[in-house]
């Protein structure tokens, strides 16, 4: 920071150049000033002598001319060379208090709103961090000085976790979860963070959480393997190895995840033989799902906006409110089509085709909130296996 003061204070002494150097200046000019103004009283002290002299007939007519003539260029002679003063009425107290209280004011309002701070923050971070303290750090400043900056939180968040702070952690997910507008990826690190926060004690809370990332996305990982630790600790097996099955269908061929992953499948199908109970088998092809044609009306291109979210669903006509299927799309990918199967069921044990009829919904979210929204299509009462293409034109606004 000492080159950044040693800038302003030259810059500083440059605005106090442009106000004391003419100050200094009109000084200097001030005794040519006195000298001028005393020719100007001479030169009119002459004039008045000679009209006296002309009224008293001691000078003719043609002698007065001369001798203002010879007065004028007395003046002129007397004056030449001299530098044009400009009066002015600002005396020299007002420019000098100025030039002390500029520098005054430029400190206090720049103490106030500039961003000092930032600025040494900045150098610090294009400095490599050279230890997890230093960058745990860091990370704190940054949030500390932009506080609604969504990405910092939840990096900071994360950092937390990595470091065995799921309590810290819970809080900064939560705020991150307010200014992301409920992401799922981030409501199910929240849901994490307070899971081991309680000492691995599952709570109406954590679920509520996961249900809530899992409708707005089903592959979410962080709660499908949340779901299935908790279900293990449990004694839930079969629950947690089909919450580890889901997940490990969204893992690429070579996530390194996915071993530790089938390792605590096994387990989980080990502890059940142990049991005395049959293993879990391995889940069945799925059946083809429902197709649905999602557009959107003409009337509301104008009131919305390609990125806001879409969510589309299947829900039980007689039974829990909980989707069955969801999938997400954007207004911009409309008009689509898309396929809701058993494999994109929330809950294992809530899949589409244990239910015979179902409603369809498409629902426009500007907030990325699967259960609110602005615009709304709704479907007639359908078989969970009807083959035909079902159309939703989203046309009314939601209640």
């Amino acid at each position: 920071m000492i080159d950044f003061w040693l800038a302003a204070g030259l810059l500083l002494l440059l605005a106090l150049g442009f106000l004391l150097v003419p100050l200094l200046r009109a000084r200097r000019t001030q005794p040519e000033k006195d000298r001028t103004a005393l020719n100007v009283a001479l030169y009119q002290e002459r004039l008045a002598e000679l009209n006296t002299q002309h009224a008293a007939g001691v000078l003719t007519a043609a002698q007065l001319e001369s001798g203002q003539a010879e007065a004028a260029r007395e003046l002129l002679a007397d004056t030449e060379g001299g530098e044009v003063v400009t009066q002015t009425r600002l005396g020299r107290s007002i420019p000098l208090a100025a030039a002390l209280l500029v520098p005054v004011l430029g400190l206090v309002l720049y103490l106030h709103y500039g961003a000092s701070d930032r600025v040494e923050l900045s150098r610090e971070f294009a400095v490599p961090p050279t230890s997890v303290a230093q960058m745990t750090t860091r990370l704190e400043q940054a949030v500390q000085m932009q506080p609604e900056a969504v990405e910092g939180v939840y990096i900071l968040g994360r950092t937390y976790m990595a470091q065995n702070r799921p309590a810290q952690a819970a809080e900064l997910f939560e705020r991150a979860a307010k200014l992301s507008g409920r992401q799922p990826e981030v409501l199910g690190q929240w849901a994490q963070a307070l899971y081991f926060a309680a000492g691995r004690q599952w709570s109406e809370q954590i679920q509520a959480l996961t249900d809530e990332a899992l409708l707005g996305d089903p592959k979410e990982a962080t709660s499908l393997g949340l779901l299935g630790i908790a279900a293990f600790e449990s004694k839930r097996f079969d629950k947690a190895i089909g919450y580890w099955e889901r997940l490990l269908a969204t893992l690429p061929d070579k996530d390194p995840a996915r071993a530790a992953l089938q390792g605590g499948i096994e387990r989980a199908r080990g502890q059940l033989a142990a049991d005395g109970k049959s293993p879990v088998s391995e889940p069945a092809p799925a059946r083809t799902g429902l197709k649905v044609q999602v557009a959107l009306a003409p009337a509301l291109a104008a009131k919305v906006q390609p990125g806001d979210s879409v969510f589309v669903f299947a829900r039980a006509v007689s039974g829990p409110p909980m989707p069955l299927a969801v999938k997400r799309l954007t207004v911009a990918d409309l008009p689509a089509q898309v396929e809701l199967a058993d494999s994109d069921a929330m809950m294992p044990q809530l899949k589409l085709s244990n239910f015979p009829e179902v409603q369809l919904i498409a629902r426009i979210s500007r907030a990325g909130q699967p259960t609110k929204g602005e615009w709304l299509a709704r479907s007639a009462p359908i078989a969970s296996d009807s083959a035909a293409v079902q159309h939703l034109m989203i046309d009314r606004p939601d209640p």
